[in-house]
Order: structure tokens, then C-alpha cells, then sequence
């Protein structure tokens, strides 16, 4: 054992000041004394003779604490060694002081600390640390509470980056993943019968496309079956391209395409009558009336407008009995039509023309033959288009047409009997002075000369509606059948004249 170590605190201290207070340090030039033995019998008290231990360090020259004066804080606790094991034989540690043992008498001032024990022992930095409880922390180690804590900002952060985790893997997966749209699921496919998808649902199957092909010429129409034996009414201009020796092909709604023939034809009502044959199932439209039709009336046009095959359109009735007339490009007037039509605003195009306008109620009510366009250039060019100014032939003249095309071959129109004057620039319509021939403009015998009309006689009225020109007179006429009777209102020589007639009958053409 180093001379002036202590071993451990087995013992009360020998010297001590009792009050904390550290000693003076001994002069550099003075050796310190050397200590008393101990008693052979094992540790003991150190020797009062006043002897002061040897230091452990070399003395202060700063005076730091605790080998110089005091600081202004108060001392650290003591610092306590852990006991030196006991060799073979030796007990663990000394027997107790005696009860009656007097406490060591108090240090004079100035005295150095005691070697070992008491409640200031002296400071050893070099000293191993002390033995610790459990559950103690170690010096300069994290106390419970403060590993608490970082075990809970550890936890904290991991479940962070977990929750981090799966929720940037969710809206990656959400980019990446396939796409689908809510939608509605099926529904009936049933409608109202006397909605335009009703009406189109029952008249598609009894609507036919026309490809009409004859020499150079070629077109496309409409047409709608009248009977079980193959008739369909379509317009006289659709099928004229064909000629003597042209063909016609028809294509119903569903696919089936047949040959067709034409029946007969007439141009002054744009009217003509094709038949299919070896067809079944065919699905006749019903006919309506077109003297009940009224003004505002809905209506729904089919056809097939620049080829578009099964086209529905709808729309109103926007006028009755407009006068009109097509045609006229031979020039000679033998191909120019009379029509009392229907006006509609629903779209009808080339293509149309032969379609039918059904009603409310899915009844053909007249047949698309004519439109107005803007621009008559782009129409003399084949590319009018709808502006709402569509026109029909009434189904009660188509009805009659058709009739006499299919019993005959040919329709007879309503005549009154005279030749009109076509120059005449007046309101009315003008009898003329002398037929084509040189001869009476009113026909000898004719319904006209029977009911007392002259030549120049003006007629303004037709059962007592307005003419104002020729043709206006001429598509009042054609608009009733042969053998009906009408009151005709005249202008002569100043004063108005009434009469009354029965129409004729002449050959069509």
C-alpha cells in the first residue's frame, strides 16, 4: 500500500475541523510529515501528534478549490470509495466503535482534511465512481424519466413514418391504379308511346332508305311501307333519277336490303309508289289525318339526310296550307309540283325527302318533300341545308295519290276548266285571254264555263280564302279530289262576282 493513500472509510476520521471547512495548504518548501503507523492489530485512528498527511496531488498555485480557499458555492457532497476487498482471513470490514466512544475532538483551523472518512473525505477525482443502487443512474448517464422520453419520441416517430408510409403508398396507388367512373346501372328501355323516343321505336321498323341509281344519275331518299304487300310511298324527285332502266335498292331499319320496282309516279304531286317483293315481316305505318293536324302540333320527322339512315328529327307544326312548288328545271313546267303543304321547324335535309312526319300518336301525317334555303346558290349546288323551314305533303293527298298509283299506275289532278295568265303581276289569278293553241282560255264544256267564267275574270278567292297569284290558285285546287264542289269569288270589270263549280278531272302524268 502507497504510503499516504487511504483505503476506503472502515474507520471514524482522524482529523477533521468539523465544520466543512478546508484546510490552508501546506508552503511548497515544506515536506510534509510522515504519517504514524498504524497499530498492528489493523486500522485505526490517526495520530494526533499534529503530523498532516501527504497530498495526493502536487499543491494548488491557483488555489482552486478544494485544495485553495473556498469558492462562493457550497461543497460537494463527499465522495464515497467502495470498500477494498478483504484478503484470506481478514474480516470485511472493522468492528464497530464502541457506544461510548467520544466523537473526535474538532480540527484547529487551518487543518487539512482528514485522509479518509468523515462526513467531508477528502475529494479524489481520480477515484473510481461509487457503487450504485439499482435503479440508480450511473454519473453522466440518462435518468428514467429522461429515456422515457426518448423512447417515446422514438415510438412517436416510427408510427409516424409508418402512418407516412402507407399513406403515400395508398395515393401512389391510387395514381397508378385503373380509373373507374360510377355509372348508371341498366334501365328499361321501354318509353312513353307519345314521346319522340316512343314514336321513333314504332315507326323505325316501317321506314325505308332509297339508293337510286340510273345512267349518270344517283340519289338517296325515303320512303315508309304503306301495306303488307310491299307498297312504299316515297317523292316522285327521289326515284326520277332512275328512269326506264335505272335500279333501286331499299334498305330497312334492320339491315335487309331488297330490289324494288317502281308503280307508278307522278310529278305534279312529287308522288310515287315502289313495291318490294319476297319481304316479310314488314311493318306498315298507320296513316293519320291531316285536316285535324293544328298549328303547334308536336311532330317527328324520319329519314335518312345525306345518307344518315334512321335519322329522327322533332318538331313542330309551325304553319298549314302554305302554298308551294318544286321543281321546274326541264323548263316547260311539266315537272313543277303543287303542294298545299305542312310547314314543320323539324330539321329535314336532302335525304328526307320521302320520309313521313308522324304525329303524336306515331301517325303519318304528311310526307317530307321539300325544305327553304338561305342561300339559293348553295342549293342550285345540291348543299342546302335545314334553316326550320321544312315542308310536307299532306297524307290526305298522299292517301288519294297513292291509291290511284297503285290501282292504276297513274293520279288524276283537279281541274277547274281554264288556263291562267302566268305574267299577270296583279293580286289574284288572272284568266287568261286564249289557251296555248290560239284558242278560249276557258275550256268549252269545262267546270269553269259551266259556272259562268270569262276570260279576264279575276279570281281572289277560293271558299273564301286568298289567292294572290297562279300558283297559289293552282295548289288551292290540286289540294281537294275530282268532283268536289267550290265557291269561286271574282273580280269583273270593277265589281265582284261568286260562283260555284265541280271540279274535273284530267290524266297525270
Amino acid at each position: 500500500m502507497d504510503e499516504g493513500k487511504p483505503t476506503g472509510w472502515n474507520g471514524p476520521a482522524a482529523e477533521g475541523n468539523g465544520a466543512g471547512r478546508p484546510p490552508e495548504p501546506p508552503a511548497p518548501t515544506v515536506p510534509p510529515a510522515p504519517e504514524a503507523p498504524p497499530a498492528a492489530d489493523g486500522p485505526g485512528p490517526a495520530q494526533s501528534s499534529g503530523a498532516h498527511p501527504r497530498p495526493l496531488h502536487a499543491p494548488d498555485p491557483y488555489g482552486t478549490p478544494p485544495y485553495g480557499e473556498p469558492g462562493p458555492w457550497a461543497p460537494a457532497p463527499p465522495v464515497q470509495h467502495p470498500a477494498a476487498a478483504p484478503a484470506q482471513g481478514v474480516p470485511a470490514g472493522p468492528p464497530p466503535p464502541p457506544a461510548s466512544a467520544a466523537p473526535a475532538p474538532p480540527a484547529a483551523p487551518g487543518a487539512p482534511y482528514p485522509a479518509e472518512g468523515g462526513a467531508w473525505g477528502r475529494y479524489d477525482p481520480w477515484a473510481a465512481a461509487p457503487l450504485q443502487h439499482a435503479g440508480t443512474p450511473a454519473p453522466g448517464g440518462r435518468s428514467p424519466a429522461r429515456r422515457g422520453l426518448w423512447v417515446g419520441a422514438l415510438v412517436l416517430g416510427l408510427v409516424a413514418g409508418a402512418i407516412g408510409g402507407v399513406t403515400g403508398a395508398h395515393l401512389e396507388a391510387r395514381r397508378t391504379t385503373r380509373v373507374e367512373l360510377p355509372q348508371a346501372g341498366p334501365e328499361p328501355t321501354d318509353r312513353a308511346p307519345d314521346s319522340v323516343a316512343g314514336i321513333a321505336a314504332r315507326s323505325l321498323p316501317g321506314v325505308v332508305t332509297l339508293h337510286v341509281r340510273g345512267g349518270s344519275d344517283q340519289g338517296t331518299g325515303t320512303g315508309f311501307v304503306l301495306d303488307g304487300r310491299g307498297h312504299i310511298l316515297t317523292n316522285n324527285h327521289v326515284v326520277e333519277p332512275a328512269g326506264a332502266a335505272g335500279e333501286i335498292t331499299v334498305t330497312f331499319s334492320g339491315g335487309e336490303v331488297a330490289e324494288a320496282e317502281v308503280i307508278g309516279r307522278d310529278s305534279g304531286y312529287d308522288l310515287a309508289v315502289v313495291k318490294v317483293t319476297g319481304v316479310t315481316g314488314l311493318k306498315p305505318l298507320p296513316l293519320g289525318n291531316s285536316d285535324n293536324v293544328q298549328v303547334g302540333d308536336p311532330v317527328v320527322a324520319i329519314g335518312a339526310p345525306f345518307d344518315l339512315a334512321n335519322t329522327v328529327t322533332s318538331g313542330i307544326i309551325s304553319a298549314k296550307e302554305r302554298p308551294i312548288t318544286a321543281g321546274g328545271e326541264k323548263g316547260d313546267g311539266s315537272d313543277v309540283s303543287y303542294v298545299d303543304a305542312l310547314q314543320t321547324d323539324a330539321p329535314i335535309n336532302p335525304g328526307n325527302s320521302g320520309g313521313p312526319l308522324m304525329d303524336a300518336r306515331a301517325r303519318v301525317i304528311g310526307i317530307n318533300s321539300a325544305i327553304r334555303s338561305a342561300d339559293r346558290a348553295a342549293s342550285e349546288r345540291g348543299q342546302s341545308g335545314s334553316i326550320g323551314l321544312g315542308f310536307a305533303i299532306p297524307v290526305n293527298q298522299g292517301k288519294r295519290v297513292a291509291e290511284e298509283l297503285i290501282n292504276s299506275g297513274k293520279a288524276t289532278h283537279p281541274i277547274i276548266g281554264v288556263t291562267l295568265d302566268t305574267e299577270f303581276t296583279g293580286d289574284g289569278a288572272r284568266v287568261g285571254a286564249e289557251d296555248g293553241a290560239g284558242g278560249s282560255a276557258v275550256l268549252p264544256g269545262g267546270p269553269a264555263a259551266k259556272a259562268g267564267v270569262r276570260p279576264g275574270d279575276v279570281i281572289t278567292e277560293v271558299d273564301g280564302q286568298r289567292v294572290h297569284s297562279a300558283e297559289e290558285l293552282i295548289v288551292k285546287i290540286r289540294a281537294h279530289r275530282p268532283g268536289d264542289r267550290l265557291r269561286l269569288t271574282l273580280e269583273r270589270g270593277g265589281r265582284e262576282h261568286r260562283v260555284a263549280l265541280v271540279l274535273g278531272a284530267s290524266g297525270g302524268d
